[in-house]
């Protein structure tokens, strides 16, 4: 039956249900305006998406829907518009004299040849802009199927499309992933962490702050949860910990305990703990002279409560200034709460680690008890990380000159990452080496952060693939971006990621910026486990 809208208005034939839009304007600068088809509700049409815009020389541009427009052409209608939205007046007014428009940030081409390249140029008017499919999106970002990719999610509305993470690339440079506390930062890292051992792309050394990523942890609904070394139960993650009652208590199976001694400190172990334990320049300096003069046990004969003619000769004869070396031994005094901290280490831990990570072992270390003091989790990721580099230094240049093997790829994770990469030190500490030398010696890290504008521009330059999730403080958007092209686009699109399960993919694994909503963590243990992938079915097997 035909209406009498129809008779005045006739409805337009039936179109691609795929088709976005129509592009109307834009430039390569500023992005691409398209009027949204007919076909399609503004309100399914969200930013992040990713969109397939065909041009007219066999070339297909690859972007992103970066924000969402309803627009008039009449003030008219602004200044009076119809009571009631599904009424006559509407209907008339729908795609005369309003309709949906969206913006879209081009930026990728993929040209008759099958190559992928920068967008450097624009589709003409009128060039159509349709939903991408999951064969493009594979062209683009590589077949979660093939060895060294891992599926980690799928593009906004588009579900069964898979996104695949290139892990060769994404190893192959320091990488961070970032986003507000309660956004998912821990599962969204434990993921990661569980597609590299996966396809052994590196090995990893994980300084697990909270004992979230080893035996087991829970999530925000109190269910308990697999880690690592339960997920890969053939011997490929080794927990240490420096915590053993605590570990026992968690009934973490744990392979090796560390204890460090005093006498094998150094005072670069100490200098990073200068603002935690109120160390002045001058103090800071002096651990450097005391080092010197007392030797492998300086530390111990300056916590000792003895008399130490040394300590005394070095006062008397003005080395250093009686009120200096008090200080200083008042502040060291705190490394008595440590207990990992002994005055006879039962052997070297750094020789243990290096002999399971040179073996493919991966390494959670847990800090139990000790994860809620920030000067303990600082001490030991320093003390480790600075002989595990050097021992890699070493190694790498024996190579070079041909007497050895090149040591294998190594991943470094560290939470609460803006602490040891803030702009005053990160010049100056090794984790703020490690990332500007891009993997030279086979050595990159993953940093976890909630306060990414914490850390040194210079370092988060270095960055090569970030995985975001929502932050709402600029200054955070502002450095997770840096060295971004489009960064406004983007912008919007960051600040408007829901809370939970959606990230903000750029950088050096991913050949354009994309926003996925994050695959179910039960989904992936189950299928590593070999149990079938159904989230219901896993879900029994891991919870229940």
């Amino acid at each position: 039956m035909v209406s009498e809208l129809d008779l005045f208005f006739p409805r337009s034939k039936p179109v691609n249900p795929a088709l976005l839009g129509t592009i109307v304007s834009g430039s390569l600068s500023r992005g691409l305006e398209a009027k949204l088809s007919s076909a399609r509700l503004i309100e399914g049409v969200a930013v992040g998406r990713y969109v397939v815009i065909r041009g007219q020389t066999d070339r297909r541009f690859f972007g992103m829907i970066t924000d969402v427009v309803l627009e008039t052409r009449h003030p008219e209608v602004e200044q009076n518009p119809p009571g009631d939205p599904a009424g006559f007046l509407a209907q008339v007014y729908q795609g005369i004299l309003t309709s949906g428009r969206v913006h879209i940030t081009p930026m990728l081409v993929l040209d008759a040849q099958n190559e992928i390249r920068p967008a450097k140029t624009v589709p003409a008017h009128f060039t159509h802009a349709y939903d991408a499919t999951p064969e493009e999106v594979a062209e683009i970002f590589g077949d979660a199927d093939e060895p060294g990719y891992f599926y980690i999610g799928e593009p906004l509305e588009m579900e069964g499309t898979r996104i695949a993470l290139d892990l060769q690339r994404f190893v192959e440079r320091s990488s961070g992933v970032f986003g507000k506390s309660g956004t998912g930062k821990t599962f969204l890292t434990r993921m990661l962490l569980a597609g590299i051992i996966q396809e052994r792309a590196a090995v990893n050394l994980i300084f697990d702050m909270h004992n979230e990523y080893g035996w087991k942890s829970q999530d925000e609904a109190n269910q308990e949860v697999k880690g690592l070394r339960q997920l890969f139960y053939d011997g490929r993650v080794s927990v240490f910990t420096l915590d053993p009652e605590s570990s026992r208590r968690r009934g973490s199976k744990v392979d090796y305990t560390i204890r460090i001694s005093y006498d094998q400190l150094d005072p670069e172990d100490l200098e990073m703990l200068a603002p935690l334990f109120g160390f002045t320049d001058v103090q800071t300096n002096a651990l450097y002279m005391l080092r010197r003069r007392l030797g492998r046990g300086w530390v111990r004969r300056l916590l000792s409560e003895e008399p130490d003619a040394g300590l005394e000769a070095l006062s008397d004869d003005n080395q250093i200034h009686e009120g200096t070396l008090g200080a200083i031994q008042r502040k060291l005094a705190q490394l008595h709460r440590f207990g990992f901290l002994v005055d006879e280490a039962p052997d070297e831990p750094i020789g243990r680690i290096l002999d399971y990570i040179n073996s493919g072992k991966n390494i959670v270390l847990e800090f139990g008890r000790y994860g809620n003091a920030l000067e303990a989790y600082i001490l030991v990721a320093n003390y480790i990380t600075r002989r595990i580099h050097r021992a890699y230094v070493n190694r790498k240049e024996a190579a070079l000159g041909g007497q050895g093997q090149e040591p294998r790829p190594l991943i470094i994770t560290i939470e609460e990452a803006h602490k040891f990469l803030d702009p005053a030190i990160a010049r100056h500490t090794i984790f703020g080496t490690i990332a500007r030398e891009m993997r030279k010696y086979n050595v990159t890290l993953l940093v976890v952060d909630q306060r990414p504008s914490g850390i040194d521009p210079e370092v988060m330059s270095q960055i090569g693939t970030r995985v975001t999730a929502l932050l709402d403080e600029e200054s955070d958007i502002r450095a997770v971006l840096s060295g971004v092209s489009g960064t406004a686009a983007l912008r919007e699109v960051l600040a408007r990621l829901e809370t939970k399960q959606q990230a903000l993919l750029i950088g050096h694994a991913v050949p354009m910026p994309i926003v996925i909503h994050t695959r179910d963590y039960r989904e992936l243990y189950a299928e590593i486990a070999g149990r079938a992938v159904d989230i219901t079915e896993g879900a029994a097997a891991l919870y229940g």
